[in-house]
């Protein structure tokens, strides 16, 4: 890993390094001081989000910018990561599943989980198993239909890209104030 320091990185690359350590981690049994190093990196990407008040909790969903909704996940896959962590004093252990409880919480609060979500939860095991089929489906639906949306999102910004440099090319030097900023804002 090199380059910048923790400290030095913006929230952007900081979280995408945390996630690649992250999905690294849910795959195999990868080294605890990567294990380690990954929780420290969520840890100052949740002070970051912290001291750039990103959320608030008089806001509703349609008030964070789409942008930062991935931060979001942070509390979640800190727990999740420090659960992988090996170790003889299980409180930490224990408070990172109670911090993927207060995110659950969270998401509730935000009215990021679907009602038919919240209503199958709140039935808890009584549900029967074909309700529990059909939800299983839905969920799997809704999220094949996010990740063909994102990689969509994606394909087209690597095609403006490459149309922005392709005209760059064959355009004069004088137009080079045209420069045209990365947009991220989908």
């Amino acid at each position: 890993m090199g380059g910048l320091a923790m400290e030095e990185m913006p929230l952007s690359a900081l979280f995408e390094q945390a996630r690649k350590i992250h999905l690294a981690a849910s795959e195999s049994g990868v080294d605890q001081d990567v294990v380690k190093k990954g929780c420290e990196m969520f840890q100052k990407c949740e002070d970051m989000i912290g001291k750039l008040a990103l959320f608030s909790s008089n806001e509703t969903k349609e008030d964070i910018s789409t942008n930062n909704l991935k931060y979001l996940l942070v509390p979640y896959y800190l727990a999740e990561l420090t659960e992988k962590i090996i170790q003889d004093d299980r409180i930490p252990i224990v408070k990172a599943s109670y911090a993927k409880l207060k995110f659950f919480s969270f998401c509730e609060a935000m009215e990021l989980v679907p009602n038919e979500e919240l209503e199958a939860s709140s039935r808890g095991g009584s549900g029967a198993l074909a309700d529990r089929r059909a939800l299983k489906i839905a969920r799997f639906k809704r999220q094949k239909a996010a990740e063909a949306k994102l990689l969509e999102i994606k394909e087209r910004k690597e095609r403006r890209e490459r149309s922005t440099k392709a005209s760059a090319l064959s355009t004069p030097v004088e137009s080079e104030e045209e420069d045209i900023p990365d947009d991220d804002s989908e």
